[in-house]
């Protein structure tokens, strides 16, 4: 027993580097939301001067943001956009996924590789492409400009295609010979089975959809079609800079996002990583 004790309490000194290291390491990840939230509570004043505690000006910060802005009307069109082009992704880099894996030959195969070099092209190349294509459409200005340039990305299609490897074909061929259609399959089968992934999918696309901040400023031109990336940049973007109100500001920006990945977080783990339910 003194041996085995011996041994456990040399193992713990041994991993007391390792616990500093990470609790270091967590500090400096924790450190800028808790600053974030610390800002929004004080004055541009005490901002500015580096302090790190507490404030009495949350209520007056966010009285100002409410009056200086349209906040309710951003946050409004940042989770319907998001929302929309969360399910639109969804559905269309999972349909894509489906047929890449599961009804395989040598030509899709040919094709999905081109798919992934479109991967290697920056956004910034393709803007004025998308740009014309929209304006010529009369899309301008409008939440379909938004959300039909990433409805499919060359990502999703991989993470959905990867994942699909796990799912059982036997389910499927049994499910042909009851009769079921393969629209049926696709919905009653594959949708429930890979539930772990769609999870995955729907952080991802969520919050690249909410943090969006380049394509939205290029076509969208009015203020009632503002999101909140958007309303962040006009609070930054001025001759005096009110720091208490843009980190209130950046706190509504951050809250969405952050309670949809701690919602999803195990699912989203699982589907990262190629789970199947």
């Amino acid at each position: 027993m003194t041996k085995v004790k011996k041994n456990k309490s040399a193992i713990q000194r041994r991993l007391i580097p390792s616990y500093i290291f990470l609790i270091i390491i967590s500090f400096i990840s924790v450190f800028p939301f808790y600053w974030m939230i610390s800002a929004a509570t004080n004055r541009t004043l005490d901002v500015a001067r580096g302090k790190l505690t507490f404030g009495n000006y949350a209520v007056e910060n966010f009285n100002k943001l409410v009056s200086q802005t349209p906040l309710w009307k951003a946050l409004g069109n940042s989770f319907y956009y998001a929302a929309l082009q969360t399910i639109l992704v969804l559905f269309i880099c999972s349909l894509a996924g489906y047929g890449f894996e599961l009804y395989h030959d040598k030509w899709k195969d040919r094709l999905f590789a081109v798919l992934l070099l479109a991967m290697m092209i920056p956004q910034v190349a393709t803007m004025i492409p998308l740009f014309k294509m929209m304006s010529s459409w009369g899309l301008l200005n409008n939440v379909w400009a938004f959300v039909l340039p990433a409805i499919s990305t060359p990502f999703m299609i991989m993470l959905f295609r990867q994942n699909s490897r796990n799912f059982p074909i036997d389910i499927m061929e049994a499910a042909r010979i009851d009769g079921l259609s393969e629209i049926g399959i696709f919905f009653k089968i594959y949708m429930p089975v890979m539930k772990s992934t769609y999870a995955a999918a729907a952080v991802v696309a969520f919050m690249n959809a909410w943090n969006s901040y380049m394509w939205p400023k290029v076509v969208m031109f009015s203020t009632d079609s503002q999101t909140m990336p958007m309303l962040i940049s006009t609070l930054a973007s001025g001759y005096t800079v009110d720091y208490g109100v843009l980190m209130m500001g950046v706190l509504f920006c951050s809250l969405p996002t952050m309670i949809i990945f701690f919602i999803l977080q195990k699912s989203f783990a699982e589907g990262i990583s190629g789970s199947v339910k």
